[in-house]
């Protein structure tokens, strides 16, 4: 299984941007899928963004396309989430997540990090 931590949240104003980071541990992190997830209070974690292991396919929500970009480096076991054009609507706790694709997208995979606040100021 991996071990997930991310880093890189905080208070941004609204238009402004921000890189998360999602460092893994383990041997299985260069064949997993990875994901991004965000969670506000009394909600549901949604989906936000998703990486294959090669890194060529890719898929994101519809609410951050064209904003936000996920990329990966297999070499050092870190998936990234670069957030441009921020809007107060995107504050939330931003949670990575490692698995199959498919398990990626549907928010089943078993790895989750603990994850790291994200809070845009309008």
């Amino acid at each position: 299984q991996v071990q997930l931590v991310e880093s890189g949240g905080g208070l941004v104003q609204a238009g402004g941007s921000l890189r998360l980071s999602c460092a893994a541990s383990g041997r299985t992190f260069s064949s997993s899928s990875m994901g991004w997830f965000r969670q506000t209070p009394g909600m549901e974690r949604d989906f936000v963004a998703a990486i294959s292991w090669s890194g060529t396919n890719t898929r994101y929500a519809d609410s951050v396309k064209g904003r936000f970009t996920i990329s990966r480096a297999n070499a050092k076991n870190t998936v990234y989430l670069q957030m441009n054009s921020l809007k107060p609507e995107d504050t939330a706790v931003y949670y990575c997540a490692a698995g199959s694709f498919s398990t990626v997208i549907s928010g089943t995979s078993g790895s989750w990090g603990q994850g790291t606040q994200v809070t845009v100021s309008s």
